[in-house]
């Protein structure tokens, strides 16, 4: 499958994701919190471990020297995967731990692109994740995911914005809101998903109107995943998980 690394050369191996270019016999420098991690498990000199940098390329490599604040691994060989068929999220600004846990499970999932929407209700929540600084936990926590689900492609993240400006900068394709009183996500007479999908996931409390009336008229189409009402987090997951299936089905399976 595509965007995945489940058996390839790296398969099995402890992963570590890096921004630095991967070229065979090249040397990576690798920061303290890797070579803490390698420490943890023990690695050495000689260990091969595996390498991916987020935009679809994957490594393994050869541990070379490692010390309390960097790892060096040389590059031993490189493969290039295509991404998944995008799906890209519109989550809410929320509780700050709820959007990590979310964040991490997007990336486990292969989602496209996470980007954080002003709801109004998101404005009465405190604690919440925005800033510069949470935009960086969320990265630490999706690579952290990558590296545990052996994915090639880290979510291309965005800074917080009002229901406006993310719905301008919305893909064009099947756009998708979550609503308890959308039709169904899923069943025997819903028809077949396109890419590139956009998921609107609102805040605790709902929607409101006018908020539903503008994404509306941005060609989004209410949904729903069942008959109770679900946390954003959930919903993210459960719409996402759907989504990434239909996407990747057979063909032949899905009409047969």
């Amino acid at each position: 499958m595509v965007g995945l690394d489940r058996a390839g050369l790296t398969a099995g191996r402890p992963q570590f994701v890096t921004t630095e270019c991967f070229v065979v016999g090249a040397t990576c420098m690798l920061d303290e919190q890797a070579a803490r991690h390698m420490r943890v498990l023990r690695l050495d000199a000689g260990a091969v471990v595996g390498l991916r940098d987020g935009s679809g390329q994957i490594a393994a490599g050869q541990v070379v020297r490692l010390s309390k604040t960097q790892a060096h691994v040389e590059v031993t060989d490189v493969t290039c995967h295509a991404p998944l068929p995008a799906v890209h999220l519109l989550v809410p600004v929320a509780d700050k731990d709820r959007m990590l846990w979310l964040a991490e499970k997007a990336s486990e999932l292969g989602c496209t692109s996470w980007r954080p929407v002003l709801w109004r209700r998101s404005r009465s929540v405190s604690p919440r994740g925005e800033g510069m600084s949470f935009q960086a936990k969320v990265r630490a926590r999706m690579e952290a995911a990558l590296a545990q689900s052996e994915g090639a492609w880290l979510p291309q993240l965005f800074a917080e914005a009002p229901l406006d400006r993310a719905l301008l900068a919305a893909p064009p394709g099947d756009r998708l809101v979550l609503d308890p009183a959308g039709l169904p996500l899923v069943g025997s007479t819903v028809p077949p998903l396109d890419a590139p999908i956009t998921l609107a996931i609102g805040p605790e409390g709902g929607i409101e109107s006018d908020e539903l009336a503008q994404l509306l008229a941005a060609g989004f189409r209410p949904v729903r995943l069942g008959p109770t009402i679900l946390r954003f987090e959930t919903a993210a997951v459960a719409a996402l998980a759907i989504a990434r299936a239909m996407l990747c089905r057979d063909p032949e399976s899905a009409n047969a």
